[in-house]
């Protein structure tokens, strides 16, 4: 019974190939069982990506708001920049005096601090994120931190700040999906 089986299926497939080609190419030839375990090993992906990413919200918030080292401490006035590229024109034209880890730390930290950020939206996404949703979201999420620096004063609300912050998820994103293509390829 089971060879009949077999060549039932066999038959049938010879007899419609477009029927074949849609099968294997959705992944729709797979057994009950493989498809569970695909569904499975994709959860279990989405959870370890939500402990990566609240671990990562963590830090940054850490650095963001608590670190002593960064200056983060509450001030009298609530301090802020509102025109774009003061602050960046300011650091780089001054590294000299500022010194080069200033200017590191306030330029491409705030890139860098983002660019997990923009890797991990798609990773813990369950609907399709591409590259405009994460722009968006990575500014929002950035429009969040300043003006919570700026309402509790333990920062500066900075114009800058956004435009390099969503850099960095542009960067982050880019990464993301030239790794997703990189692996496609394979």
């Amino acid at each position: 019974m089971i060879a009949s089986d077999s060549l039932k299926r066999t038959s049938v497939s010879s007899r419609n190939p477009e029927e074949t080609v849609m099968k294997k190419t959705y992944g729709m030839d797979k057994s009950i069982d493989e498809n569970s375990r695909d569904l499975a090993q994709k959860k279990a992906a989405r959870v370890f990506w939500l402990m990566i990413f609240a671990i990562y919200l963590a830090v940054l918030a850490y650095f963001l708001f608590f670190s002593e080292y960064y200056g983060r401490g509450a001030g009298n006035e609530m301090r802020y920049n509102l025109e774009p590229l003061v602050e960046i024109k300011r650091f780089l034209v001054n590294w000299q005096t500022l010194g080069i880890r200033t200017v590191i730390v306030n330029v491409i930290g705030n890139v860098v601090a983002f660019i997990p950020f923009g890797l991990l939206i798609p990773a813990v996404s369950s609907k399709k994120s591409g590259f405009f949703k994460v722009i968006i979201l990575t500014f929002l999420a950035s429009l969040v931190v300043e003006s919570i620096q700026l309402v509790t004063r333990v920062g500066i609300f900075d114009v800058d700040d956004l435009i390099l912050n969503t850099l960095g998820g542009a960067v982050g994103y880019i990464i993301y999906a030239a790794h997703k293509y990189m692996k496609n390829e394979e």
